[in-house]
């Protein structure tokens, strides 16, 4: 039995030390040749070369916050807060980020497409927009401002390209198509950002303020958020329109702040408009100020006649735009130029109005 064993074995080894021997043989240990290939098709060009033109546009946007050292202590020192993605706007330096990527920072930093770092002075933001603009503490030469296309002619299905820092990966490139158009998101003051385009894009942390560009490498979006309950791209991006940034960033390079109309009214909740006076479709007036636009124009807050309490004008339609809620109305306005004149159809006591109004400067 034992021989049998020993026979086998020597056998196996003998079977084993040739197949190994067979797989060493030098003959066979060359490298197989490469395919060739023709040039690419045009579709993957198309990117390639979009990046190509695109990419130096785009930075690498980090940011610190001052901490102290103890609890009890006044050393304050400055540690690392959060990084995000932003684009080149002109060629004095200045560049375009999300206001949600340096809310709150104590210093930003700007690190160009070609490597270099350079400090970054907070120019103005429009929380409600989540826009900001920093500005190049020097400004390098030949800086290369992104192209700006427009979101008014966007169509469900077109091709989009993202350019983004995800997890602090630089200059990353992420394709895809417009999702849909018309979304609605909420700003970090909870103001809905009217008109936001989705894509399928892969958007990640990171991402936040970087350029979604169309198939001709025009700026159409400014990448802000997700939505995905892992916190990881699930395929559904939103970017707020290029026509809202190019309407925006020339005023907060101007005054440091977006410039809004102010009405000079203060809305009734639409919960206690419900309560008191049934379902209503519009915004109701609650209060009118004195000497402001809306004093001028004529419009009624809630009242009192007798025991009775009088509605106030329900605004229906700014220049025939269909208001539904407060931001709409804000979204209606602020779309306007200041010191024009706007048209609002409302309904007092029953009666259907057009009331105009002069848009006027929010006072400070």
């Amino acid at each position: 039995m034992r021989r049998s064993i020993l026979i086998l074995g020597l056998l196996s080894a003998g079977v084993f030390a040739g197949w190994c021997g067979h797989a060493l043989t030098p003959s066979l240990a060359r490298p197989r040749p490469v395919e060739p290939r023709g040039p690419l098709p045009e579709w993957e060009q198309v990117p390639i070369r979009r990046f190509k033109e695109a990419a130096p546009s785009v930075v690498y946007i980090t940011t610190t916050e001052e901490r102290s050292r103890d609890f009890f202590g006044l050393d304050v020192v400055e540690v690392p807060a959060g990084s995000g993605t932003g684009f080149i706007w002109d060629a004095e330096g200045h560049v375009v980020t999300n206001f949600h990527v340096i809310q709150g920072a104590a210093r930003a930093y700007i690190t160009l497409a070609d490597g270099s770092r350079h400090e970054a002075a907070y120019v103005g933001g429009a929380p409600d927009k989540d826009l900001a603009v920093l500005l190049l503490a020097k400004t390098p030469p030949k800086l290369r401002p992104i192209p700006l296309g427009s979101s008014a002619d966007l169509q469900v299905g077109q091709a989009v390209l993202a350019i983004g820092n995800p997890f602090g990966l630089d200059q990353t490139l992420t394709t895809g198509v417009v999702s849909a158009l018309g979304r609605e998101i909420q700003s970090v003051t909870r103001r809905r950002i009217a008109g936001v385009i989705q894509t399928d894009a892969a958007i990640n942390p990171g991402n936040s303020g970087g350029p979604l560009l169309d198939s001709a490498g025009r700026l159409i979006g400014v990448n802000t958020a997700i939505q995905s309950p892992s916190g990881a791209s699930a395929g559904i991006g939103f970017a707020v329109p290029v026509d809202t940034v190019n309407r925006v960033v020339p005023q907060l390079i101007a005054r440091g702040k977006l410039e809004r109309p102010d009405l000079g009214l203060e809305p009734v909740a639409p919960r206690l408009v419900e309560r008191a006076f049934g379902p209503q479709k519009g915004v109701m007036v609650g209060k009118v100020f004195r000497g402001s636009a809306a004093a001028r124009a004529g419009l009624q807050g809630v009242g009192v006649d007798g025991r009775r309490v009088v509605a106030g004008d329900l605004i229906q339609a700014v220049n025939g735009r269909v208001i539904e809620d407060w931001d709409g109305l804000l979204d209606a306005v602020e779309a306007l130029p200041l010191g024009s004149s706007a048209q609002l159809d409302i309904q007092r006591e029953g009666r259907k109005l057009r009331v105009p109004i002069r848009l006027e400067a929010a006072r400070e």
